[in-house]
């Protein structure tokens, strides 16, 4: 399916917020997530379905100095 992942178009097989997540080999404690201009808990990615055309943004942090 077609998702809006930090303004590009993905095509992903994912169901769950957290499959997008992993897809992206992201750190997930290191990782804030927005849907549809909403913020999504960590703990609540596997339960959020994720449908064609949503905006997601994944924004991951990363160290440095």
């Amino acid at each position: 399916m077609i998702l809006v992942i930090n303004g590009e178009e993905h095509n992903l097989s994912a169901n769950s917020l957290a499959e997008v997540v992993a897809h992206f080999n992201l750190e997930e404690h290191l990782v804030v997530t927005e849907v549809n201009g909403e913020i999504i808990d960590r703990d609540k990615w596997e339960q959020t379905e994720v449908e064609p055309g949503m905006k997601i943004e994944l924004v991951h942090f990363v160290g440095g100095g």
